[in-house]
């Protein structure tokens, strides 16, 4: 299974982005679908995730500014992303977890990361 992400930039504070990333592969189901960030000297980060059955956390840091929306049926997720701040700056990373088929009469978890892409929000 693969990610493949894309959007973010650089954005003034108070701006928005938006991040977006799908999945591809031999998906029998993505359980769950999110994104991580990591800012330079910090560990990796949960900004906000998404079961399959609706149920979706965030950080309370990114609570009211960011929003991440699902579509089951394609496999991708989204992140928009309001009045940004400098702090917010970081390399955002979207995950998937769930179950794929290894061959006809198996499937297997799979826990994955896309490739990353860098926000910097300038003050």
């Amino acid at each position: 299974v693969q990610l493949q992400a894309s959007g973010g930039g650089l954005v003034q504070a108070g701006g928005s982005l938006r991040l977006s990333c799908a999945a591809s592969g031999s998906i029998f189901r993505v359980n769950v679908m999110g994104w991580y960030r990591q800012a330079p000297g910090k560990e990796r980060e949960l900004v906000a995730a998404s079961t399959y059955g609706g149920s979706i956390n965030y950080a309370d840091s990114v609570k009211d500014r960011f929003t991440i929306s699902r579509d089951n049926a394609k496999n991708t997720v989204d992140l928009q992303m309001t009045s940004l701040k400098p702090e917010d700056t970081a390399v955002y990373y979207c995950n998937a977890r769930g179950l794929y088929v290894r061959d006809y009469d198996h499937i297997d978890g799979f826990d994955n990361w896309g490739q990353g892409t860098l926000v910097t929000v300038s003050s």
